[in-house]
C-alpha cells in the first residue's frame, strides 16, 4: 500500500515521459541489479541479497526521482516475472524496492541535488546520505520478515554478520560514487564499471558463502557437543531443537527403531514424545536420514526433517546432515548403553546390599547404614539394634526340607517388615538370623518395647502348604555404644541374644557386666602407646636355609612384645590392635630399625644375610611408607637388596592402585618383595600379575600336609613350577624334619625355614649360631643333602629372566 502511494505520487510528479533510451536504461539497470544476487535459504524460502540499491542510486544520479521510482517498480516486476518468483514474494519485492527508491530520492532531493556535474565533495555527501536512507529502509522492511520466518529475535538478526553487511554496503557505496563521478568526468570510463561491479559481486558472494559455511560448521560443532550427554531424553530433545535451527526445518522427527519411540518437535521444543504415530498431514518436503555410524553397521533409527514447501539441500547441507545423523547415532547408542549400565549397576548394587531370598537388607547394608547413622552429627534420638534368631530352625529344615525352611524365612521377613516403623531397617544377616536397626528412639528403654512388638508378630503359627507350624525366636537388644561403632553395636546385640538363649528368655538387653568378650585384648590395646614409647617390642629371627647345602641365605624378622606384666606376648594377640590404632607407622619403624641393625651386625661379622620383614597391608596404603623404608636403609648403610618385604595375600593389595605405586617404587629402588603364605588367599595369581615380587613363600600348612595329602603336594609342585617359569625364588615355611626337607628338595624347592634348622632367636643368638655353624662350617646349620660337587645348580642367569629377578640363595 505504501509502495502504491509512492507510485501514484511519482506518476503525478513526472514532468515528461523522457527519452525511451533513458527509460530502457533505467529499467534494465534495476532488473540486472535485482537479478545479480547472493542466495541464502531460510527454511523453505530462499532470500536474495541483491545489488538493487546500487542500480537505484545510480539511476537517481542520472534521472529524475519520479522516473527512477517508476522504473524501479517496472524493472523489479520484470525480473521477478522472469525468475518465476511466487506472486506474494514478487509483490513484496516490488513494493520494498519502490519504497527504497522513494526514500533515497527524497533524501537526495533534500540535499539540493542538481546532477553529477557539481563538486566531488557534494556528490559524495549527497549520494552517501541517499544510500544510507536506502539501506535503512531496506533493513527496516526486510529484517522483521526474516525474524518472523525464523522465529529469531530481530535484535539478534541485526547483530548477526553486521561486519559483513557493513563491508558490503561500503563496497556498493564506493561503486555508486565512483560511477557517478566517472559520468561527471568522462562517460567513456563507464566501460570499467561493469568489470569492477562484477569483481566486487564475486568477492562479496565468496565472503558471504565462506561466512555462511563457517557459521554452519560452528553450529554443527556446538550441536554435536551438546549431544555429548548420557541421558537419552536430553539427547533427543537437544537433537530435535538443534536440528530445526541447524537445517532451518519446520519440524524434526526422530524415530528409534528398537524401542518404537518417536520424538517430534521444532526449534520451540518437543510436541510429541511417545509411540510412533502419524504426523500431522502437511504438504512439503520430508527428508529421511538413517541414524547410523560411519561404518553404517549400527542403524538405531531415522531422522526426519520436514519442510512446509519444496526444499533441495546443498551439497554442504547434505554432508552436514549426514555428519549430524552420525553424531546423533553415537549419542543415542552411548545414552542407551549408559542407561543399560545404570540399570545393571542398580541391580548389582541392590543385590550387593539385599538378601536374595527375602529382599531384606543384608549384613553389609546394615553395617553401612548403621555406621552412617552413628557417624551422623545431626542424628536425633537413640540408635539401637535388635538381633533376632529363630530357635530350633534346623529342625524345620531337617524335617520339612530346605524349601519349607525358605518359606518360613520369607514369611518371617514379611512379618518383621510389616511390624517395623518408618525409619527402621530390617535385615537378614544370614541363616535364621535377622536384625532390626531402630533409629530416632526417644530413650534407650523404648528399644525393649519395640523389640517385644517385633518378636510378638512371630508368635502366630506359619502356614506352609496347609500345615501350621510354630517357630520360637530369641532377641538381643543393644543401644549404640559410645565407641566402637556399628561393629561393636552388632557384637553387643549378639552377646545379648545369646544371653537370652542361655537364660531361656525371649528378649535380653545387653549388660556390660555379663559380656565375656576378650577384655584382655582390649587391655593390651590400651598399652600400645606406652609399649612403642618404651621400646617393649623386640624382634626374633628365624633363619632361611638352602635346603641342599644347609647354608643360611636369609632370616625372617618376627615381632614380639615383652610386656612388663604379661611377659612375652605372641603377635597374633596384638597385631590387630596395632593395625586398628594410629601407632602402625611407629610400630613398623621400630621393627624395621631392629631388623636392619641385626642385618648390619651380621654383615660386619662376615655373614651378608638378607633380612625379611613382614609388612602390614595398611602400611602399603601410606604413600610415605617407601620413603621411610629407604631412609632407614641409608641410615643403617645397607644396600636395598639386603631387605626383603614380605606381603600377605589380601584382596586390598590387588584392588588399590596406591599399593601398586608404593611397591613399584620400593622395587625400583632395589628392595626385594616376597609374597607370604602363597596359595592360601583368594587372589594368588592375580596378585602375581600386578605385584612384581621376587619370591614366593609356601604356607606351612601345605608343608605339614604334603606327606599325607596328595592335594598339598600338588599345590607345592604347582607353586614350584610357577616359580621356575617366572624366575622366582620359592621358600617353604614350616620345615620340621628331614623327610620334609628331602621331599621338598626332590620337588625342586631350594630354600626353606622351620624348626628343623632353628627356632626364632634374638639377633645375637643367631649370629653366634652362624659363627658356630655345623660340622665346622660357619653359616651352615645342617649337613648338606649331597656331597660337594654332586649337584650342579644352574646359575639364575641361565634361565630366561622374564621379570629381571635373581635368586637370593648362594650358589652350590
Amino acid at each position: 500500500m505504501l509502495a502504491a502511494v509512492a507510485t501514484i505520487v511519482s506518476a503525478t510528479h513526472l514532468d515528461a515521459a523522457g527519452a525511451a533510451v533513458l527509460w530502457l536504461a533505467l529499467v534494465s539497470l534495476v532488473a540486472v541489479g535485482f537479478r545479480v544476487t547472493v542466495r541464502v535459504r531460510i527454511r523453505t524460502t530462499h532470500h536474495n541479497i541483491a545489488w538493487t540499491e546500487t542500480a537505484i542510486l545510480i539511476g537517481l544520479a542520472l534521472a529524475p526521482a519520479p522516473m527512477v521510482v517508476l522504473a524501479t517498480g517496472v524493472g523489479v516486476a520484470i525480473a521477478t516475472a522472469l525468475a518465476r518468483v511466487p506472486p506474494l514474494r514478487a509483490v513484496f519485492g516490488v513494493g520494498k524496492n519502490i519504497l527504497v527508491a522513494s526514500s533515497a530520492g527524497l533524501v537526495l532531493g533534500a540535499t539540493g541535488w542538481t546532477g553529477p556535474d557539481t563538486s566531488a565533495s557534494a556528490v559524495i555527501a549527497s549520494i552517501a546520505l541517499a544510500y544510507v536512507a536506502a539501506v535503512v529502509v531496506d533493513e527496516v522492511i526486510t529484517l522483521p520478515v526474516i525474524a518472523m520466518a525464523t522465529a529469531t529475535p530481530i535484535t539478534q538478526l541485526f547483530r548477526r554478520d553486521w561486519d559483513l553487511r557493513l563491508a558490503g554496503a561500503a563496497a556498493r557505496l564506493l561503486v555508486i560514487i565512483g560511477t557517478v563521478l566517472t559520468l561527471s568526468f568522462d562517460q567513456r570510463l563507464l566501460l570499467a564499471v561493469p568489470p569492477l561491479v562484477l569483481s566486487l559481486h564475486l568477492l562479496y558472494s565468496n565472503r558471504v558463502k565462506t561466512r555462511t559455511e563457517q557459521q554452519a560448521w560452528q553450529r554443527l560443532a556446538r550441536t554435536t557437543d551438546a549431544l555429548n550427554v548420557v541421558e537419552l531424553d536430553t539427547v533427543l530433545t537437544t537433537a530435535v531443537t538443534q536440528a530445526a535451527e541447524l537445517f532451518s526445518a519446520d519440524e524434526v522427527e526422530i524415530e528409534l527403531r528398537h524401542s518404537g519411540r518417536t520424538v517430534r518437535g521444532g526449534a520451540g521444543g518437543i510436541t510429541h514424545d511417545g509411540p510412533a504415530g502419524e504426523p500431522d498431514p502437511a504438504d512439503g518436503t520430508v527428508l529421511d536420514t538413517p541414524l547410523e555410524g560411519h561404518d553404517r553397521t549400527a542403524d538405531v533409527g531415522v531422522l526426519r526433517l520436514r519442510f512446509s514447501g519444496p526444499v533441495q539441500l546443498s551439497e554442504r547441507e547434505q554432508y552436514t546432515l549426514r555428519t549430524f545423523a552420525s553424531a546423533l547415532c553415537t549419542a543415542v547408542r552411548n545414552a542407551q548403553a549408559y542407561a543399560e549400565l545404570a540399570r545393571v549397576a542398580a541391580e548389582h548394587a541392590y543385590a550387593a546390599t539385599h538378601d536374595a531370598l527375602t529382599g531384606l537388607a543384608n549384613r553389609r547394608h546394615l553395617l553401612d547404614q548403621g555406621a552412617e547413622q552413628l557417624g551422623s552429627r545431626h542424628a536425633e534420638g537413640v540408635t539401637a539394634l535388635v538381633l533376632i534368631d529363630l530357635n530350633h530352625f534346623k529342625e524345620v529344615n531337617d524335617t520339612l526340607g530346605h524349601a519349607a525352611g525358605d518359606q518360613v524365612l520369607v514369611q518371617v521377613a514379611e512379618r518383621l517388615r510389616a511390624a517395623a516403623q518408618d525409619g527402621d531397617l530390617v535385615a537378614r544377616l544370614g541363616g535364621d538370623e535377622f536384625a532390626v536397626l531402630l533409629r530416632g528412639l526417644p530413650a534407650p528403654a523404648v528399644a525393649a518395647h519395640r523389640a517385644e512388638s517385633l518378636l510378638a508378630v512371630l508368635h502366630d503359627p506359619f502356614d506352609l502348604d496347609g500345615m501350621r507350624i510354630s517357630v520360637e525366636a530369641s532377641g538381643g537388644i543393644a543401644a549404640a555404644p559410645a565407641s566402637g561403632g556399628m561393629a561393636e553395636l552388632l557384637r553387643r546385640a549378639d552377646v545379648a541374644m545369646y544371653q537370652a538363649k542361655r537364660a531361656g528368655q525371649r528378649i535380653s538387653t545387653y549388660a556390660p557386666t555379663r559380656d565375656t568378650a576378650d577384655i584382655g585384648r582390649l587391655t593390651l590395646g590400651g598399652d600400645l602407646s606406652r609399649a612403642v614409647a618404651d621400646h617393649e617390642f623386640t624382634v626374633n629371627f628365624q633363619p632361611i636355609v638352602d635346603l641342599g647345602t644347609g647354608v643360611v641365605i636369609g632370616a625372617e624378622a618376627l615381632a614380639r612384645w615383652h610386656h612388663p606384666t604379661h611377659g612375652m606376648i605372641d603377635p597374633l594377640r596384638f597385631l590387630e590392635a596395632v593395625e586398628r590404632s594410629g601407632l602402625l607407622p611407629a610400630f613398623a619403624e621400630a621393627i624395621l630399625d631392629q631388623a636392619l641393625i641385626a642385618a648390619g651386625s651380621w654383615r660386619d661379622a662376615g655373614f651378608d644375610v638378607p633380612v625379611a620383614v613382614n609388612v602390614s597391608p595398611r602400611s602399603l596404603l601410606d604413600a610415605r611408607f617407601p620413603g621411610s623404608v629407604l631412609a632407614r636403609l641409608r641410615a643403617h648403610d645397607l644396600p636395598p637388596d639386603r631387605l626383603v618385604l614380605e606381603l600377605t595375600e589380601t584382596l586390598t593389595l590387588s584392588q588399590l592402585d596406591v599399593v601398586d605405586r608404593v611397591l613399584s617404587r620400593l622395587r625400583d629402588e632395589g628392595v626385594r618383595l616376597a609374597l607370604d603364605d602363597f596359595g592360601t588367599g583368594y587372589s594368588s595369581l592375580s596378585l602375581l600379575s600386578r605385584i612384581p615380587v621376587h619370591e614366593l613363600k609356601i604356607d606351612r600348612s601345605f608343608v605339614t600336609a604334603m606327606e599325607s595329602s596328595a592335594e598339598a603336594a600338588a599345590v607345592i609342585r604347582s607353586t614350584l613350577d610357577l616359580g621356575r617359569s617366572l624366575d622366582l625364588t620359592v621358600v617353604a615355611e614350616g620345615v620340621e624334619n628331614e623327610p620334609q626337607r628331602r621331599a621338598l628338595w626332590e620337588l625342586g624347592c631350594t630354600a626353606g625355614q622351620g624348626h628343623l634348622f632353628a627356632r626364632p632367636t634374638p639377633a645375637g643368638t643367631l649370629l653366634a649360631t652362624l659363627r658356630r655353624g655345623s660340622g665346622g662350617s660357619p653359616g651352615v646349620l645342617v649337613p648338606p643333602l649331597h656331597d660337594s660337587g654332586a649337584v650342579i645348580r644352574l646359575a639364575p642367569g641361565r634361565r630366561p629372566a622374564t621379570r629381571g629377578r635373581t635368586d637370593r640363595h648362594l650358589p652350590a
